[in-house]
C-alpha cells in the first residue's frame, strides 16, 4: 500500500472511530441540549481559557438573565461584567454584548449562519466562527483551538511549532478534510472532548484512546513531546500598592472603590485604589511600606477626589497573573481621615494649597485617551532612571506637557508626623479620570469586580 493510501486510511479510521467513541462516552453539557446558536456562542466565548467545570454555573445563569441575543443587547454594560464576575479576561463580556448589538442591528437578532457574516462580529475569530457555524448549522468548517492542534499534532506526528500562524492554517486545513459529510456538528465537538478529556497535555490516556492504533505520535514515542510550541514572554512583574481605605464617621463600615477608565486593561471594572510602586525602595524603620514615593502619590490622588487617608498597617499581599503582567499586590490598610477610630475629630492627613491639581485639571481631556497602566510604568521608569523614557516622551506628546510642565509640584504641608506626605504631580496614574465610590459589602452585588479585588474585599468584609 502507498504512504498516500495509508494516510487516507488513517484519516478515515480516525474521524470513523473518533465519531462511535463520541457518541458514546461525549459529556451532558448544557450547551450540547439544543442547537441554539445563541447558547452556543455564549459558551464557546465562556469556554476561552476557561475550564468547563467552572463554566457550566455562569452559563446557566447567564442564559438565564439574558435568555435572548436582544437581552443581551439591550442590557446595562454593568449588569453583563457583574454576570461575568469571576471569570476573568472582561474584554470578552464587553465584545460579547458588543457582537450582540450587531446582530441585532445587521441582522434581526439571528445570528449568521455564513463565515462571513459571523467572522464580522466584535470578539469572534476563526475558532469561534468555526464552532458556532459547525456546531448549531452543521457547516463543515474546522474549529481549531489548542486541544485539537494537540490532538492533530500527535496523531499524525506533526513537528509544526503550533505557536506560529501558518501551523494553524495547516491545522485547519488538515481538521477540514478529516470531518465526515453531515456531521460536522458532533466531529467538532468529539475532537475537542478528545483533547480535553483523553489525549491531554500531560500524562495523555493513550490506552483509552479511541484512535490510538493509527497515532503516529505514540508509535515513535514522542506523545510527551507533541506538540511543539515555543514558550510565549513571561509576564513581565509589577509590585503595586493598594490601599484598602475604610471610612469613619458617617461612612465606618464602608470601603472606598473606583471604576477604570473607559479603555485599557480591565476597562470600567471596579476595583480598590492602586499604584505601580518600586519595590526595591523601603520606608523609614518601622513603616513597613515599600516606596513611600508611591504612597504619596496615591495618596495624592485619592485627596484629589475629595477623601484624605491615613495609613495604618499592612495587611496582606495578594498576586495575579495576566496574560502579559504579573501583579503582587501589597495591601495596606488605611483610614479616611478627618475622623478619628473613636469617633472624634481629627487632624486631616494633608493640608494642600489651593492651585495643587491646576496641573492635572489642565490635561484631564488628553488623560482619558491614555492607558492608565502605560503611563504609570512610564511615570516608575523615569523615578528610576532619572532620564526621561520614550514611553513618556510619548505620552508627553499626547498631553502636549514640556518637561518642565510634566515634572511640576506643588507644595503640600504634611500635619500629622506619622502620614505619608502625598506630593502632587501630573507623573500619576490617579491623574486619570476614575470615578469613586463608597460601598459596604451589600453593596458589592451592583459592582462588578475582577477577581483579585474581589477576593481582597471579600476577605476584609468577612472579618
Amino acid at each position: 500500500m502507498s504512504n498516500l493510501a495509508l494516510q487516507q486510511e488513517a484519516k478515515t479510521y480516525f474521524s470513523r472511530e473518533l465519531l462511535v467513541w463520541y457518541d458514546e462516552h461525549k459529556r451532558d453539557l448544557p450547551w450540547r441540549r439544543s442547537r441554539n446558536p445563541y447558547h452556543i456562542w455564549i459558551s464557546e466565548i465562556m469556554l476561552q481559557q476557561t475550564r468547563v467545570d467552572t463554566v457550566i454555573p455562569y452559563f446557566t445563569r447567564f442564559i438565564e438573565k439574558f435568555p435572548t441575543v436582544e437581552a443581551l443587547a439591550t442590557a446595562p454594560e454593568e449588569e453583563v461584567l457583574k454576570s461575568w464576575e469571576g471569570l476573568g479576561y472582561y474584554s470578552r463580556a464587553r465584545n460579547l454584548q458588543a457582537a450582540a448589538q450587531q446582530v441585532v442591528e445587521r441582522h434581526e437578532g439571528i445570528v449568521p449562519n455564513t463565515p462571513e457574516e459571523i467572522s464580522a462580529l466584535k470578539g469572534i475569530g476563526p475558532y469561534t466562527a468555526g464552532a458556532v457555524l459547525s456546531i448549531a448549522y452543521g457547516v463543515p468548517v474546522p474549529a481549531v483551538d489548542g486541544n485539537v492542534m494537540r490532538v492533530l499534532s500527535r496523531y499524525f506526528c506533526l513537528e509544526d511549532d503550533i505557536a506560529k500562524g501558518p501551523t494553524r492554517v495547516k491545522m485547519e486545513v488538515l481538521a477540514k478534510e478529516l470531518i465526515p459529510r453531515g456531521r460536522a456538528s458532533d466531529f467538532n465537538q468529539a475532537l475537542m472532548e478528545l483533547g480535553a478529556m483523553v489525549c491531554t497535555p500531560k500524562s495523555p490516556g493513550c490506552l483509552t484512546c479511541p484512535v490510538m492504533k493509527h497515532c503516529e505520535g505514540r508509535m515513535n514515542g514522542m506523545e510527551l513531546i507533541l506538540p511543539i510550541k515555543t514558550k510565549s514572554k513571561p509576564p513581565r512583574p509589577e509590585h503595586r500598592l493598594l490601599a484598602l481605605v475604610e471610612g469613619t464617621g458617617e461612612r465606618a463600615g464602608q470601603v472606598l472603590i473606583r471604576q477604570r477608565p473607559a479603555t485599557g486593561l480591565l476597562a470600567r471594572m471596579w476595583e480598590l485604589p492602586h499604584i505601580l510602586a518600586d519595590d526595591s525602595k523601603k520606608a523609614g524603620a518601622g513603616a513597613d511600606l515599600p516606596d513611600t514615593d508611591a504612597m504619596k502619590r496615591l495618596t495624592y490622588g485619592i485627596h484629589n477626589e475629595g477623601v484624605d487617608i491615613q495609613p495604618l498597617e499592612p495587611w496582606i499581599t495578594e498576586e495575579h497573573t495576566f496574560s502579559h503582567i504579573h501583579w503582587t499586590m501589597r495591601v495596606f490598610r488605611c483610614r479616611e481621615a478627618g475622623v478619628s477610630a473613636t469617633g472624634q475629630q481629627s487632624e486631616p492627613t494633608v493640608r494642600y494649597t489651593s492651585s495643587a491639581t491646576q496641573p492635572l485639571e489642565a490635561s484631564q481631556g488628553a488623560l482619558k485617551e491614555i492607558d492608565p497602566l502605560e503611563y504609570e510604568q512610564a511615570t516608575l521608569e523615569l523615578k528610576l532612571s532619572g532620564s526621561t523614557p520614550s514611553s513618556l516622551q510619548k505620552i508627553q506628546k499626547q498631553l502636549h506637557l514640556d518637561d518642565t510642565l510634566a515634572v511640576e509640584q506643588q507644595e503640600a504641608v504634611a500635619e500629622h508626623p506619622e502620614v505619608y506626605e502625598a506630593v502632587p504631580s501630573t507623573l500619576v496614574g490617579e491623574a486619570f479620570a476614575y470615578d469613586y465610590r463608597w460601598i459596604t459589602a451589600g453593596d458589592m452585588k451592583n459592582y462588578a469586580f475582577p477577581n483579585l479585588f474581589l477576593k481582597i474585599l471579600q476577605q476584609h468584609f468577612a472579618q
